[in-house]
């Protein structure tokens, strides 16, 4: 593609070279720039992007876009100089690849907690209905059957592009995506066209990218800021915050809700290990998950359905038929009649919105053991908060690690334990190796316990010392459950 048809439409201040030089790739990481790719000077959050113009140069870039003129110019090269590099990189991208977010209906689910589950749920559903679809989540990335690994919640914009021109190449009529907080704030998704987009809640999290639960709000409000008037704008009536991602949209707007009127709603019938009879604008419907929480995540996935046009009787029928995501409230069963939970909750709500299920659910005085761990490198303020509840709302607790990546597991724990009152340390244990830590839970449960094993979810690593090593929740919970 030639410069200057890349250039289309993108907010140029000045150029200095040819605009008839072909672009055959882009790029914003020095290191995989190659002969006539397009190099995007990015400042992130831990380097800029400027300080390795020359080595992109050196590995053959013949465009480079900054926000920024070096004090050199090299005449073989072609300087494009933009205001927001960020911004111009995800026009770029969506330039580059043909603009493929407007071929197909593209669907963003932002929130805290919620986004994986409503983005799997849509995939399935509309599968179901005998579409082509495309998932972009935490979990995977899908075009079809087709499982493409996912590295972030949110892909950078020349992966997110790349990854929609397949799926439209392939055929696919919707994409339903997670958008998170970060990828807003650094413009992942600019210059992408949504057909919708959903808001789940929004609670204690990133801070320690944010800075203040003020910034985390209007990150995920930009978002539907930027909808344009043919999009619909559809928020959990019931979080305090949902109102406040309408205010300024253009989209139209829709609310759902299980205690407030809203456009959709919805109450629990009856709730047990293995699914839940929901009630929908009217309609029963068994569902085969379960919890308060995924009450919310259903009926978005409802709404979202209706507002893109679909039969109502069609979608509560698959609806009874479709799963959650991997590691969202996966239900195991030993034979001695324990049961175990792995989830992925990670914030001090998901927290208590797992263990308030399981309470609810439960018969009788059966224990609740859980096991615990907080994630290194990421917002300190929430441990103590994590282990609070988890405390409160359990019979036992075992404090072990999560991720620790780059942080000494032991410190992440004592910053947990900081949350737990004395007159509670009797039923709150240490144990920083998070297998023995489950171990342990298991061997404490009684027939008819509970084992939630929180944190980790879908994951299969555990990040120690920055190295990934093979890990496993529900592989460890189920061998273990085996030998008893």
């Amino acid at each position: 593609m030639k410069l200057k048809e890349l250039l289309h439409a993108i907010p140029v201040q000045q150029f200095q070279g040819e605009l008839e030089v072909d672009v055959l790739s882009l790029c914003f990481d020095s290191r995989i720039a190659v002969d006539d790719s397009l190099f995007v000077a990015v400042r992130g959050e831990h380097t800029d992007g400027h300080l390795y113009v020359d080595k992109a140069i050196a590995q053959g870039a013949k465009v480079i876009v900054l926000d920024e003129y070096p004090v050199v110019f090299n005449d073989d090269v072609t300087y494009v100089l933009v205001a927001d590099t960020s911004y111009v990189l995800g026009l770029l991208a969506t330039n580059f690849y043909g603009d493929p977010s407007k071929e197909l209906k593209l669907v963003g689910v932002t929130g805290t907690n919620g986004k994986t589950t409503i983005a799997t749920l849509l995939f399935n559903l509309f599968e179901n209905l005998g579409y082509h679809v495309g998932l972009i989540s935490t979990v995977e990335n899908r075009i079809g059957s087709e499982i493409i690994a996912a590295t972030h919640t949110t892909p950078d914009p020349i992966v997110l592009n790349s990854l929609l021109r397949r799926m439209v190449d392939q055929g696919c009529d919707y994409c339903f995506m997670e958008v998170s907080s970060h990828a807003i704030v650094q413009q992942r998704t600019a210059g992408l066209r949504f057909a919708g987009g959903v808001f789940t809640n929004i609670t204690h999290d990133h801070l320690d990218f944010h800075s203040t639960f003020a910034n985390y709000i209007n990150a995920k409000k930009k978002f539907f800021d930027d909808l344009d008037r043919f999009a619909f704008a559809l928020t959990n009536h019931d979080d305090r915050n949902g109102m406040v991602m309408l205010q300024n949209t253009f989209g139209h707007k829709k609310t759902y809700g299980l205690k407030n009127m809203a456009d959709f709603k919805a109450k629990i019938i009856e709730s047990h290990f293995d699914g839940m009879l929901l009630e929908i604008d009217s309609h029963q419907v068994w569902v085969k998950l379960v919890g308060g929480f995924n009450a919310y995540n259903l009926l978005a996935v409802y709404g979202t359905a209706i507002l893109l046009e679909q039969e109502t009787m069609k979608v509560l029928t698959m609806m009874s038929e479709i799963v959650g995501a991997e590691g969202r409230f996966e239900v195991v069963h030993a034979k001695n009649g324990v049961v175990g939970v792995v989830d992925y909750a990670h914030t001090p709500d998901a927290v208590e919105n797992v263990l308030s299920t399981i309470r609810e659910l439960r018969q009788g005085k059966q224990q609740i053991i859980t096991v615990l761990g907080c994630g290194g490198d990421r917002d300190k303020t929430k441990r103590p908060e994590m282990a609070k509840t988890a405390v409160r709302l359990s019979d036992k607790v075992i404090i072990t690690s999560d991720n620790p990546r780059t942080e000494d597991p032991l410190a992440i724990i004592r910053d947990m334990e900081l949350g737990v009152d004395s007159k509670d340390r009797k039923n709150v244990f240490t144990i920083a190796e998070r297998r023995e830590a489950i171990r342990a839970a298991c061997h404490l449960a009684q027939p008819g316990d509970v084992v939630l094993v929180a944190g980790k979810g879908h994951e299969k690593y555990q990040e120690i010392s920055g190295v990934r090593h093979h890990f496993d929740d529900r592989e460890i919970l189920e061998e273990t459950f085996n030998e008893q």
